[in-house]
């Protein structure tokens, strides 16, 4: 994410708007065994619990009224489980039907009618019921009335380990596996009004793709320290009470069958205070719409380069050491509606169900080229990516300018079109009406086949280095075109891990200060503050909010690491090569929250550099839960490198570290002096500029990289971004 969001613009904006397949034909192919899609951090529990049926009884008079009273509380299409607000708990297989033809056999179902907005615009469900499942990064959210969270046993994200105990209140098994799976719960710190308050969990990992997962509560508190009593719904259904409602009777089986897998899990069914399941989305509801881009975009080229112009380069004003800035621009195939722009969406062949090219998209390029290429060539071809609603010029920044000049290596990027600077306007139209969010994530799948063209344009023989503006005084190609690389930080990050899954000319990729799963990210990041304005000046109730969150990953994933995360690095999709990432931290940083770099580090096994802190840095009992260290140097493979600017640590929750009681107390009001010292500034800068890390980009930039030990076995301390003149 990029800091500066051109606020002044944003303001005036906001002030304006508050006045038929089989499964296997429908699955993407993939090299790997996608049952090992997360293998590391879940654990089995040991079956020591009972699942049976107790013997049946009535129910009394006024449990008969409770039930009834619910009943009618419950708007049609919504489950009765939780009457505090439809489409809750979320997710739920309660919103699926069954359909054969998908990977899952599951098809999404959400009813018409739900999350009005203040203009009483309700969600338009038809693009989200396209998916077979639900988002691997879900959030999983509830309303518990009278919940104490100081007296109920709820795993921290500083406590991960715990939620795969017996003493978790909260629990996750994979119903396919057996296993549990790690995770932590947070009481939504955006509200105050405990009627709107959800409980949330956050998986730890990506979940399994096509998976089923039941979500259990049990030995829920309240402020007495007394246990919560069940929904009525669910009460009936656990302790086997006949009804009268055929809705209850009919998932009476499935629930026979989920208590009995719960229990042999380690869950106890009487302990239960709520339990349900959901399905998570295939490969081919997540990525298929981006491998059939891919694949019919390069199959156009037939081994050729795309078709691009340079229009101009300038020699003024740059770093030391780097020669001009080269722009222009480059065709793509089409596959959005409306000639691309915002607004547009994929164009869907209605026979084939996939995205169809219709002319070409005219993308832009900027690049950053250095002296030393010009006089000798052989310069690395690195794609970039740029920040939050940014654009390709981020490439001619002095930092970028900077790291190019030092490696001999040519940066060029393209807008990430959906979330660029163009799509402003858009975004918080979509957040006032998610009904129109689709047009971004399909506009980020475009972006995705765009940013791969760029890499062939700049390695293809025909491609960039034909151009006199990429030739050396020799008149020989100013690139090494052995093999293209891959830069980004932040969104840069958030999507390079995207683009980098389905890449074929590139296996190697610096993911800086980034992460995954915007619906984590929104409410810890200080780049959403203003936007949140217009979801909450919209969507009013925070339940709703966090629901919203949860509704728009689901297509979110299309466009960002999400949803290609169990194919990053090696179970990769069909005609991908295995891959390697070096994931560099900020820690503390404001825009992108830790926790979500730890995600992927976890979900794929990736290890990271020991130690990665300095002693006394973090306050949580136990960080980098499940994630292993780096045995030796030079690393060859993927790594985990946190740097450390002095910040002071997250705060726990779903707030950002600017509204902790701990940063107001030391970094505002009379401390409003140390607001730029670094343990109150943000230090989400910082890591790209540090010379260690440019020169770790160094070894790890060629054939055969390796990942070195540039902090030689201490903590990697950085330096703040404005002690550099780059």
């Amino acid at each position: 994410m990029n800091a500066r969001l051109r606020l002044p613009v944003l303001i005036g904006v906001i002030a304006v708007l508050a006045v038929a397949c089989s499964p296997e034909e429908n699955q993407p192919a993939f090299s790997g065994d996608i049952g090992k899609g997360n293998p590391s951090g879940s654990e089995s529990a040991a079956p020591t619990a009972a699942g049976d049926a107790p013997e049946p009884v009535d129910l009394t008079t006024e449990e008969s009224a409770q039930l009834a009273t619910a009943l009618e509380q419950t708007p049609s299409g919504c489950d009765v489980l939780d009457t505090r607000s439809c489409l809750l708990p979320f997710p739920s297989d309660a919103y699926t039907v069954e359909d054969t033809a998908t990977a899952t056999g599951r098809r999404v179902a959400l009813p018409q009618g739900l999350l009005v907005n203040t203009a009483g615009q309700p969600l338009d469900p038809t693009e989200w019921n396209r998916n077979d499942g639900f988002s691997p990064s879900t959030p999983i959210l509830v309303h518990v009335p009278g919940i104490d969270p100081d007296l109920t046993n709820l795993p921290t994200e500083g406590d991960i380990g715990m939620s795969v105990t017996a003493e978790s209140a909260t629990v996750i098994v994979d119903l396919d596996s057996g296993q549990l799976v790690p995770h932590w719960a947070e009481m939504d710190r955006q509200t105050t009004n405990d009627a709107d308050r959800a409980l949330i969990l956050r998986p730890a990992i990506s979940l399994r793709e096509t998976h089923r997962f039941a979500v259990a509560l049990r030995d829920l508190r309240d402020a007495n320290g007394l246990v919560l009593d069940s929904p009525i719904a669910f009460e009936v259904l656990r302790d086997n009470r006949p009804t009268d409602d055929p809705g209850l009777e009919e998932r009476r089986e499935d629930y026979e069958t989920v208590f009995t897998e719960l229990a042999a899990a380690g869950v106890n069914r009487a302990d239960l205070y709520l339990s349900w399941w959901f399905t998570v989305a295939s490969a081919d509801s997540l990525a298929g719409n981006v491998l059939a881009m891919r694949d019919d975009a390069f199959g156009r080229l037939a081994g050729g380069a795309p078709a691009f112009e340079v229009n101009g380069a300038r020699t003024d004003g740059l770093q030391p050491g780097v020669a001009k800035i080269v722009n222009g621009s480059y065709e793509v195939p089409l596959y959005l509606t409306e000639r691309g722009r915002p607004g547009g969406v994929l164009n869907i062949d209605p026979g084939t169900g996939e995205p169809v090219a219709s002319g070409t998209f005219t993308a832009t390029f900027v690049c950053a080229v250095p002296e030393q290429a010009v006089e000798s060539g052989e310069a690395i071809p690195v794609v970039y990516g740029h920040g939050l609603l940014g654009s390709a010029g981020e490439a001619q920044s002095s930092q970028v300018q900077h790291t190019a000049a030092e490696l001999n290596a040519i940066y060029c990027a393209t807008n990430w079109i959906g979330l660029a600077a163009e799509d402003v306007l858009y975004a918080i139209e979509a957040l006032a009406d998610i009904s129109k969010f689709p047009a971004m994530p399909d506009r980020m799948q475009q972006s995705l086949i765009n940013t791969l063209y760029l890499g062939r344009l700049m390695i293809h023989e025909d491609g960039m280095g034909s151009d006199p503006e990429f030739q050396t005084t020799a008149g020989a190609s100013l690139f090494n075109t052995e093999s293209a690389y891959y830069d980004g930080n932040s969104q840069g990050a958030i999507m390079g891990g995207a683009v980098t899954a389905i890449a074929q000319d590139w296996t190697k990729a610096s993911l800086g200060v980034g992460g995954m799963n915007y619906s984590t990210l929104l409410n810890r990041s200080t780049d959403f503050d203003t936007y949140a304005a217009v979801l909450r000046n919209s969507y009013p109730n925070a339940l709703d909010q966090q629901i919203v969150f949860g509704i728009l990953q689901m297509l979110w994933d299309r466009g960002e690491t999400s949803g290609y995360v169990q194919h990053l690095t090696d179970r990769t999709y069909d005609l991908t090569p295995p891959k390697e990432v070096l994931m560099t931290i900020a820690f503390g940083d404001h825009q992108v929250a830790n926790v979500t770099a730890d995600n992927i580090a976890r979900t794929l096994g990736i290890p990271m550099y020991r130690p990665a802190l300095p002693v006394g840095a973090t306050i949580v009992p136990e960080p980098f839960y499940d994630i292993k260290p780096i045995r030796s140097f030079p690393h060859v493979g993927s790594a985990l490198y946190y740097w450390d600017s002095g910040t002071m640590a997250p705060p726990a929750g779903n707030i950002t570290p600017r509204m902790s009681q701990r940063w107001i107390a030391g970094c505002s009001g009379a401390n409003a002096d140390q607001a730029d010292s670094p343990r109150c500034a943000d230090p989400h800068e910082d890591p790209r500029r540090q010379p260690e890390g440019i020169e770790q980009k160094r070894a790890f930039f060629q054939p055969g990289g390796a990942i070195t030990n540039v902090c030689r076995d201490q903590p990697c301390i950085a330096k703040q971004a404005d002690e550099f003149d780059y």
